[in-house]
């Protein structure tokens, strides 16, 4: 054994965990921020959690330190920060005013969110890298976050039904955390490489858009993603592969 490598390498499983770490401190801020009626900052840290948790996994493969405590950790600090903490934000923020029907559609949110993390850890094996089987949980966390930005634009008319409207959406985020939906994980990059400059094109003008306008159109962009699964998933999908639509049932 080369005893010179085995303390580098165990440096190394540091470095993604850090950032693994600094996603659940953050949905640990939301949650204290929440509490206190900061409801915007609670939204804040649930984005930057999202920023966090996507860079311990690809720190993690780059440094070649991917371990299964890292990937258990992971869940952990997900299921806080893009489950417990959006209920609770939402909960703090909406729901309340529903009594225990808002409790109950929190609580669901947050539960389905620790099936849909449970689910994904014992299928990595056999789920092709091209989808999600149901929405991804920080994906539900960063479009009710994105909401708390959105509610701004809401016209007065339709500020008496908003709270309505966010416990519809709660519930159906956790709905949609469970379902068999499929959606686009992004994780490769065929299309990408295909044709490479219309992809920095695409990617260049998205980006100006959400600057432009971001807390109109950040929301906007998660709740195309979430709408895309069932798009492709019934309609897209049954045309292009109809044997595939029998792993839905």
């Amino acid at each position: 054994m080369d005893t010179q490598t085995t303390p580098t390498r165990r440096g190394v499983y540091i470095l993604p965990n850090l950032f693994t770490t600094a996603s659940l401190f953050a949905g640990f801020l939301g949650i204290l921020w929440a509490a206190e009626g900061r409801v915007e900052m609670c939204a804040l840290a649930i984005l930057f959690s999202a920023l966090m948790d996507g860079l311990d996994g690809k720190v993690a493969r780059l440094t070649n330190s991917a371990s299964e405590f890292g990937v258990q950790f992971d869940s952990l600090a997900d299921l806080v920060a893009f489950g417990v903490t959006p209920a609770f934000m939402m909960y703090s923020w909406q729901l309340h005013a529903y009594g225990r029907l808002g409790i109950a559609v929190a609580f669901l949110f947050a539960a389905c969110g620790a099936l849909r993390l449970a689910r994904f850890n014992i299928s990595t094996a056999v789920t092709p890298k091209k989808f999600f089987i149901g929405l991804p949980i920080p994906a539900a966390g960063c479009t009710l976050s994105s909401l708390v930005f959105f509610s701004i634009y809401v016209p007065e008319t339709f500020a008496a039904a908003f709270p309505a409207f966010c416990l519809g959406i709660t519930f159906v985020l956790g709905f949609l955390m469970v379902s068999r939906f499929r959606y686009a994980s992004f994780k490769e990059y065929g299309l990408i490489k295909a044709h490479p400059f219309s992809s920095m094109v695409s990617a260049i003008l998205l980006f100006v858009l959400i600057i432009s306008d971001p807390k109109l159109l950040g929301f906007l962009v998660f709740a195309g993603y979430l709408i895309s699964g069932p798009v492709y998933t019934l309609i897209i999908l049954p045309r292009r592969h109809p044997k595939l639509l029998r792993d839905l049932s």
